[in-house]
């Protein structure tokens, strides 16, 4: 067993993702002084990030030893049992930070936890709802980011943004992980229904986040600067990311293009962080 494996199973780049998520919410509700709320609200956030997708390996380990052998259990770097009690202690430190800030930011970063364990545990093998409830908890690390200031309206766009933005990328995943997932009996929606009806699902997903995209520079809550990044730098990969998508059916592509969008929605963080001046 290496530490190097613990690191693997928290995936660094969504737990960086996740914090700087809370960090843009802080910011663009208007405070930017490091309190010790705000330092509790970006880690606490990191390590439930970190926790559930430990979890997520630890269920995943059959349809892994298929999809992604490499990965920390399935390729012997880490025991099942100890990624099990590794994501416990994650979720724990991750809840108890959500208590230093206020009873609302408690409750919803213990039901955030709760709905992504649930989530790996049984939700992730149904049709949407799997995809809904990561998508969900995205979004909330915005909304967690608004209420440990104390300003939670100017925290609403961006939410709905990620939940958009993942909502379309769980759904390239489901596509890259069919062949696992048939063999494991996780029905999900190309499982169920096959990649045409996932493709067109996707397809509208991105389609109606590019247009809702568009509104806030329109009602001027943001700024030039946020309309040319995300037309330059989101939106453009969110029209690429659907013709590739549609011009291929193959696990290497989907799993490219889901990597394409999980940058992408950093280059959306910076948007919204330019168009507040």
């Amino acid at each position: 067993m290496k530490s190097s494996g613990y690191i693997l199973l928290s995936r660094p780049f969504n737990v960086l993702i996740s914090i700087l998520s809370i960090f843009i919410a802080i910011v663009i509700c208007g405070n930017l002084e490091w309190t010790l709320k705000v330092l509790a609200a970006c880690f606490s956030g990191g390590f439930i990030t970190a926790a559930s997708n430990t979890i997520n390996d630890y269920y995943d380990v059959e349809i892994d030893r298929i999809n992604k052998p490499n990965r920390p259990i399935p390729s012997g770097m880490v025991r099942r049992k100890d990624a099990f009690v590794f994501s416990l202690l994650l979720y724990t430190a991750g809840i108890l930070l959500g208590l230093l800030i206020n009873v609302t930011a408690f409750v919803i970063v213990l039901s955030t936890s709760l709905l992504l364990f649930f989530y790996s545990a049984k939700l992730k093998r149904t049709v949407l709802l799997g995809n809904f409830a990561v998508s969900l908890s995205t979004a909330l690390a915005f909304i967690y980011g608004g209420v440990a200031v104390g300003r939670i309206n100017n925290a609403v766009i961006p939410a709905v943004f990620a939940f958009m933005m993942h909502f379309g990328r769980e759904i390239i995943k489901d596509m890259e992980d069919i062949e696992g997932d048939k063999k494991n009996r996780a029905i999900t929606l190309p499982v169920r229904f096959g990649l045409i009806p996932a493709k067109w699902s996707a397809t509208i997903i991105f389609f109606v986040l590019i247009m809702l995209t568009i509104i806030p520079f329109i009602i001027n809550i943001y700024g030039i600067w946020y309309f040319l990044i995300v037309l330059l730098g989101v939106n453009s990969i969110l029209v690429y990311t659907t013709i590739r998508m549609w011009q291929h059916s193959n696990k290497e592509i989907f799993s490219q293009l889901s990597i394409l969008l999980k940058a992408d929605m950093i280059v959306g963080l910076l948007a919204i962080f330019a168009g507040r001046w």
